[in-house]
Formats: C-alpha cells, sequence, structure tokens
C-alpha cells in the first residue's frame, strides 16, 4: 500500500479507538451516576423502613393506647420494605457497579492502545481494534446484568388444607 492510503487507514483505525475511548467514558459515568441514584433510593427506602418499625414496635409496647399509631408507623415501615423489595434498588445499583467497572476497563485498554498507535503497523492496530469491540460486545446491560442476579425473597405459600 502507498504511504499516503497507509496513513489515511492509521488515522481511520486510529479515529475508531478514539470513539471507543470515549464511549467508554460516557458509558462509566452514566453506570455511575445511575448506581448513585440507586444506593441512594436503597438507603431512602431502607432506613426509613427500619426506623419506623423499631418505633412502631416500641410504641406498640408503652402502652394500650399507643396501639393506632404503632399499628400506622407498622403500616409505613412495610409500605418502605415493600418498596425497596420491588425496585430492587440495591441490585440495581450492584449492577451499574458493574458496568461501570467494565466501561472503565474498556476505556483504559483503548487509550493504551492509543498511547502505543505510533510505533504500530496497521495490522497491528486493526488486531487491538478488533479487541475492543469485542471487549465493548462484553460489556452488559443492565437488563442482563439485573436478570444475573438472584431474585428478592418471596412470601412462602400458605399451607394448603387437606
Amino acid at each position: 500500500m502507498e504511504p499516503s492510503g497507509a496513513m489515511t487507514q492509521m488515522r481511520h483505525l486510529t479515529g475508531e479507538v478514539e470513539r471507543i475511548a470515549v464511549e467508554a467514558g460516557v458509558g462509566a459515568r452514566r453506570a455511575q451516576r445511575r448506581g448513585k441514584f440507586w444506593n441512594a433510593t436503597h438507603l431512602m427506602l431502607g432506613f426509613p423502613a427500619a426506623v419506623l418499625a423499631a418505633v412502631s414496635g416500641a410504641a406498640g409496647l408503652t402502652s394500650p393506647d399507643a396501639r393506632v399509631p404503632a399499628a400506622i408507623l407498622a403500616l409505613l415501615a412495610a409500605g418502605f420494605s415493600s418498596g425497596a423489595a420491588f425496585l430492587r434498588a440495591e441490585a440495581r445499583q450492584l449492577a451499574n457497579l458493574r458496568r461501570r467497572y467494565a466501561w472503565q476497563d474498556l476505556e483504559v485498554r483503548a487509550r493504551l492502545v492509543l498511547a502505543r498507535e505510533a510505533y504500530m503497523t496497521e495490522e497491528d492496530l486493526y488486531s487491538a481494534l478488533s479487541r475492543l469491540l469485542e471487549q465493548r460486545r462484553t460489556v452488559p446491560s443492565s437488563a442482563i446484568v439485573l436478570s444475573e442476579l438472584p431474585s428478592p425473597p418471596t412470601q412462602p405459600e400458605p399451607p394448603q388444607p387437606g
């Protein structure tokens, strides 16, 4: 291949590696933001549920007149707890943490390829780009990661008569 054609091909391959690095950086930041959101959601639902459960138990035991407020607090605690279980916020936070690490790893590898690009042949750069594209395909989507996590515990079936 003529020198100008080789340079054009190298620039094109380098541009593809740069696009992968940018995409991976954006993906990592998005996964981090989503992880923070789900972590905050987990805390906002779980902590009040625990506090309300404790307060309702203490209120119910203090006097017979506190039964109604204790029952209301217990219902609120159950609502927060059910909401947390339904949303699976903790699982979603962990899933986004995995996605973030996968994107960050891809970005680092792409930046390493770019750092070495000046010393690589066209074939080496093409091979490195192929490996990066394969790694990009392995970055888990949020749906796949969530399906791999254990499902929340369910209520046992009531015993059947007979």
